[in-house]
């Protein structure tokens, strides 16, 4: 990053996340969100929305203490037929997922937030459909003993063995990874960063 451009903070603890944005090229660092920000789904809002307000809470809550900071925050959810598929309870959790998810298209939602030194903040959410294959009983078993699952929306992790349960992708891959690169980098343009290459933030005019 040139010398006026912010510190970039990541407010999650995702290693996917991490990867993502080492992949971008861009220096940042980790200060996840503090316990209690992150609530359960309680069916009253629509899982979109409740993927961006989580987003959303994640980011101004790490901002307060980071005031110098662009703050950048995410949270992915996956939803079967309206129904939220939170991480996965223990082994036998995962299971029932999985057995549901097989053979069946899900949808995968990513609420993205950003904030800015200034104040501004920005958010949005993006979806990707997943198919999965049709799964047995002892492919589900073998999957679920890797470990893989088990801190995973939806019990899978789609750049991982679980890669080996995707049938197709409709929409953004990095989604399905919980950080939707091309959405990231619309939210940080509309409070006044663009992505330059190779790897970093240069200030533009923030969008209304």
């Amino acid at each position: 990053m040139t010398r006026e451009t912010p510190p970039l903070v990541l407010a999650s603890g995702s290693p996917r996340r991490r990867q993502v944005l080492e992949q971008l090229g861009i220096d940042f660092r980790v200060v996840p969100a503090p316990d209690g920000v992150e609530t359960p789904w309680n069916g009253l809002e629509s899982p979109p929305d409740f993927a961006e307000r989580l987003a959303l809470a994640k980011a101004t809550t790490v901002s307060s203490s980071h005031p110098n900071a662009i703050v950048l925050a995410a949270d992915t959810i996956v939803v079967l037929e309206g129904t939220v598929l939170e991480k996965p309870r223990d082994e036998a959790h995962a299971r029932e997922m999985l057995t549901r998810l097989a053979g069946r298209e899900h949808v995968v939602h990513t609420g993205a937030a950003v904030t800015e030194t200034e104040g501004r903040t920005a958010s949005g959410v993006e979806s990707t459909g997943v198919r999965f294959r049709p799964l047995d009983a002892d492919q589900i078993e073998a999957y679920v003993a890797t470990g893989e699952p088990l801190d995973k929306a939806g019990a899978y992790g789609i750049q991982g063995y679980g890669a080996a349960l995707v049938e197709s992708v409709d929409g953004c891959y990095f989604n399905v990874m919980g950080f939707p690169v091309n959405r990231v980098l619309a939210l940080l343009e509309r409070i006044g960063w663009r992505y330059a290459f190779p790897g970093r933030l240069v200030r533009v005019r923030a969008r209304a």
